[in-house]
């Protein structure tokens, strides 16, 4: 259904270059859903691309969009690319505020990117906890400590907490 709205707006309304991307967003989304990340991230870097293009690197659907991007790349375990481009983006999502759900959200995904990489370094995993810990507390002052992304928060904390003591535990 979305690729056939997205095919209408192709045909009848290429000039709305915003509403086309969103459309195209949208088709990425349900693809990197259902499981077809490869095709996804195609989609996904064409939007974005396109977002810098038009909006700038600054503007919050291209920061949204580069978030979406993130998420894709993880899930194919490209966790170079997705760590330099959630660095990339987390000085122009502070912009929009240190406790803003993006800015929040991308945070987020660095630890998690930081944390669960297979060739993951004590380095990573300490800046992954620091991370962790800011973003708990940010998200308890402003959704409250039983909001479910706080709760997602502070398990994400405590599990890259037990990695950070094990890894204690094995160096000693």
């Amino acid at each position: 259904v979305l690729e056939a709205h997205l095919a209408l707006r192709r045909r009848y309304w290429s000039h709305d270059i915003q509403g086309f991307l969103g459309a195209q967003s949208s088709v990425g989304s349900c693809l990197e859903a259902i499981g077809r990340h490869d095709e996804s991230l195609v989609l996904t870097r064409e939007v974005y691309a396109r977002k810098v293009a038009t909006c700038g690197v600054s503007h919050v659907s291209t920061i949204l969009f580069g978030y979406n991007l993130t998420v894709t790349l993880i899930s194919l375990g490209r966790w170079d690319e997705s760590t330099a481009l959630l660095r990339d983006l987390l000085p122009a999502a502070s912009a929009l505020g240190s406790d803003h759900k993006l800015t929040l959200n991308l945070k987020e995904n660095l630890a998690y990117a930081l944390s669960t990489q297979p060739d993951y370094t004590r380095e990573g995993l300490l800046e992954a906890e620091t991370i962790l810990q800011d973003v708990v507390q940010r998200r308890r002052r402003a959704f409250g400590p039983t909001h479910p992304h706080t709760v997602d928060a502070e398990t994400n904390l405590s599990i890259v907490a037990s990695i950070v003591a094990r890894a204690k535990l094995a160096r000693a």
